[in-house]
């Protein structure tokens, strides 16, 4: 099968394309799946450089989310046969033309659903969910202000607010983000800077937002704390500025504010200790929901654009040009077409 292997963490022009045997068979609960095509992310990136808090054991094959169909199912596996369309989570090893996984954080797709469609689901839109609903407890008729509003998982997290009977403003750094975050729920739409708070107050009649999904942190995140109504909840999930974000503590005590740190990666298996199959019922839940969901046409997760195998590094480049709306991803099987 082909694959793409990084043999030594550096520059993602040294990742190669390679021939390799496929996966033996499963073991009692693992599957081998068929991959069609996986995503594109930041982290992916920083893996490859050796700068993400995973560090893969190299040569290794990157990518952590895909769709496909199963080839074969382990002895104990119920939930999956040969031939069934399915999205995973991965620690690494999407980026080849068949993957190994334990069941767990492997993800049915109802029938009428395309691949492609499914694709964001299992973690831009499974971060967005869980943080919202599992660490902020969100409830119909808040506020909630969702900053880089025009990417995977704030764009997420605009569609799923929405339809947890939120209202919802979207900071994103274009107009035409913003455009999209309106199209897809948003009551209004704000720039990043200085002048955030004013614009959310005015939104809000002068409340402030009673939840804030910060996936961009840095300077930013200083500017919405400001914009939050008292007793408000702020969700830190990743610092794509580059930067950490500064917390104003006096703000965070007059408002009576609370913090949530959020790491998805704790459901999945991205920790020492590997909780998934602890997690695993409550995050089938999740994927069945935001599944159906999207099959219904409730939420419309977008890959905005499908790149071959090879050019990993120009869909790279495409998504640190920030002019992305949505995911990317890569084309696996030669025979793939969207």
């Amino acid at each position: 099968m082909r694959a793409l292997q990084c043999d030594e963490f550096g520059t993602v022009d040294r990742v190669r394309l390679v021939e390799r045997p496929a996966p033996a068979d499963p073991g009692p609960h693992e599957v081998i799946i068929e991959v069609a095509y996986a995503s594109v992310s930041h982290a992916v990136g920083l893996m490859v450089e050796g700068r993400y808090q995973t560090k893969p054991p190299r040569p290794f094959t990157p990518g952590t989310e895909a769709v496909g169909h199963v080839v074969a199912a382990g002895a104990s596996v119920t939930r999956f046969k040969p031939g069934d369309a399915v999205a995973a989570i991965a620690d690494w090893g999407c980026f080849a033309e068949r993957i190994k996984l334990p069941e767990y954080t492997v993800y049915a797709i109802p029938e009428g659903l395309p691949l492609l469609d499914a694709l964001p689901i299992p973690i831009s839109y499974g971060t967005a969910y869980t943080g919202l609903l599992w660490r902020c407890a969100l409830q119909p008729g808040e506020t909630v202000l969702v900053l880089g509003a025009g990417a995977g998982v704030g764009l997420a997290a605009v569609e799923l607010a929405v339809q947890m009977g939120a209202q919802v403003i979207a900071c994103a750094s274009t107009q035409a983000k913003r455009d999209e975050a309106v199209r897809r729920g948003a009551i209004g739409a704000v720039a990043p800077g200085a002048e955030l708070a004013a614009q959310v107050k005015m939104l809000t009649e002068g409340r402030g937002a009673d939840v804030i999904v910060d996936p961009v942190g840095g300077e930013l995140f200083g500017h919405a704390v400001r914009a939050a109504a008292h007793n408000a909840r702020l969700l830190s999930i990743g610092f794509a500025s580059g930067a950490m974000p500064v917390v104003p503590p006096n703000i965070m005590l007059v408002k009576n504010l609370t913090l949530h740190g959020f790491f998805y990666g704790r459901y999945i298996g991205w920790t020492p200790a590997d909780e998934r199959i602890v997690h695993a019922p409550a995050m089938q839940h999740a994927m069945q929901t935001m599944l159906g969901w999207a099959r219904d046409r409730r939420i419309r997760p977008t890959v905005a654009q499908v790149f071959p195998l090879a050019e990993l590094s120009n869909a790279l480049d495409a998504l640190h040009s920030r002019q992305v709306i949505g995911k990317l991803a890569l084309s696996i099987k030669k025979e793939t077409t969207r």
